[in-house]
């Protein structure tokens, strides 16, 4: 086990995407077996030291980034132990990018597919990510068989998914601990990353998905695989009108819905289109919006998928000299394309030393339209910059507003403000895939009770009565 101390050898494990700057801790230590980790947190729990988890630092939320106590890094926790028909075992320091490539080698795919694919395996669990895929695959959550995870007490758990469940009552014993699981309702979102997972006599699994390294650390995971689509079309589609866009979006979600559909569906607004060109300079200059989209096919029906789009397309008023493809070398740079604009935002905030401020809500089906109008309108007259992209097919759009100094972030912070109360007021979500960290948990109360709060707190002290674990993250220090 290799430990850090220094300021210069430490500094890199202090922060991530989200810009908080102020991170500090003692120590980092990397751990290479189980056993070490479970040492680290015996000592640790022993003497009241914080301990916050570090993946690969492409979190949004600063919940890698310490303030005092030590850092235990992921990151040499990175084998990948074995790869079948059915799933694969990794160390939660896996790259997710190593995966993929791996068991696409032996005509598998693993579904879970965030924006950032350099992220670890086990920071994709903590924070249950999504992405593109998610609109026909679902969470990170669905594709969790089993998880290794090492309580704040040092106790080592190996769970495996049906063995163990809450009763009717919301009791479920995990390890040695008895547990009284929250009363709330989740959300009637299509995604959702904000706070404990609670469901009627829920999988002790699920309790550790989602939980943003404050319940226990994650060593392990056995992934379910499925067998790697025979073909594949794609597109990144553009229009003139963006009430055409919109009418695309709900024609093609209700033909996800029916399982006949794209398994990604992301838009693109004017705004986002003006950053891009920057790198893609033939996106059609009248071009006030666009649509990325992904389907699978077989050689039965690759002909008819492809007709079926192309009269959607022509119906909905999509350009001719849109961009396609079938191949995967053209797949990949059509992904490509849909990828490179969250880095050309963390670029901007980088630039102008600004906080990210960016909304990761998700509210029902009926309400979207009524939240989209508001971050339309409200940013037009804001006199910033800002970028509307992302998963629209899940009723999931990224708005990045981009200050360009203080005074244009404070504003920019009070627009976000007025973004989730209108989405709390519809039965939204605070996060739909990034989490809370720190940089959301203030917020929490606009989405849940105090008492709903007190519950959520008070599961996580039975499980870490000394409060060591992520120390900050989705909590304020008050609830503990």
């Amino acid at each position: 086990m290799q430990t850090k101390s220094s300021p210069n050898e430490i500094q890199s494990f202090l922060s991530d995407a989200s810009f908080i700057r102020e991170g500090h801790a003692d120590r980092v230590v990397l751990p290479e077996r189980v056993e070490e980790v479970a040492e680290i947190l015996t000592s640790a729990n022993r003497n009241h030291v914080a301990v916050t988890v570090s993946g690969a630092g492409t979190g949004t939320v600063g919940g890698r980034v310490a303030f005092g106590g030590i850092v235990l890094a992921t990151d040499k926790l990175n084998r990948i132990k074995r790869i079948t028909h059915e799933y694969a075992v990794v160390e939660s320091g896996v790259i997710l990018s190593d995966l993929q490539r791996a068991v696409d080698q032996e005509g598998l795919l693993y579904p879970p597919d965030p924006t950032e694919r350099g992220c670890f395996i086990g920071g994709t669990v903590a924070t249950n990510a999504s992405g593109a895929r998610t609109f026909k695959y679902g969470p990170t959550r669905n594709y969790i068989n089993a998880l290794k995870v090492v309580l704040a007490s040092g106790e080592v758990l190996d769970l495996r998914r049906g063995e163990v469940r809450a009763d009717a009552t919301g009791r479920i014993r995990v390890g040695t601990i008895e547990l009284k699981l929250p009363q709330y309702r989740r959300p009637a979102t299509r995604k959702n990353a904000t706070g404990y997972f609670v469901a009627p006599e829920m999988d002790a699994v699920d309790l550790f998905i989602g939980s943003e390294g404050t319940l226990g650390v994650i060593c392990e995971v056995e992934v379910r695989l499925l067998p790697k689509p025979e073909g594949l079309l794609s597109g990144v589609v553009f229009f003139a009108d963006e009430a055409d866009v919109l009418a695309l979006v709900a024609d093609a979600r209700a033909r996800g819905d029916s399982g006949g559909g794209a398994r990604a569906l992301e838009f693109f607004d004017q705004e986002s289109l003006n950053f891009l060109r920057e790198k893609y300079p033939t996106i059609p200059a009248n071009a006030v919006g666009a649509i990325f989209f992904e389907q699978e096919t077989t050689p039965a029906n690759e002909e008819a998928v492809l007709n079926e789009w192309m009269s959607l397309l022509d119906q909905h008023h999509a350009f001719p000299d849109s961009w396609f493809a079938t191949s995967e070398q053209d797949q990949a740079r059509l992904r490509e394309f849909r990828h490179q604009l969250p880095v050309l935002m963390n670029e901007w905030f980088a630039r102008y030393n600004q906080r990210k401020v960016s909304t990761d809500m998700a509210v029902p089906d009926d309400a979207f339209p009524g939240l989209f109008r508001l971050y339309r309108e409200t940013l037009r007259v804001s006199g910033m910059r800002y970028t509307i992209f992302g998963h629209i097919g899940d009723n999931h759009v990224h708005v990045n507003i981009l200050p360009r100094d203080d005074t244009e972030g404070a504003r920019a912070r009070e627009i976000y403000v007025e973004f989730l109360k209108y989405a709390a007021s519809v039965g939204g979500t605070l996060s739909a895939e990034h989490g809370v960290g720190k940089l959301k948990r203030d917020y929490l109360r606009l989405f849940y009770t105090d008492e709903q709060l007190r519950e959520m707190a008070a599961l996580k002290k039975a499980l870490d009565p000394n409060g060591i674990l992520g120390r900050g993250n989705i909590f304020s220090e008050e609830l503990l």
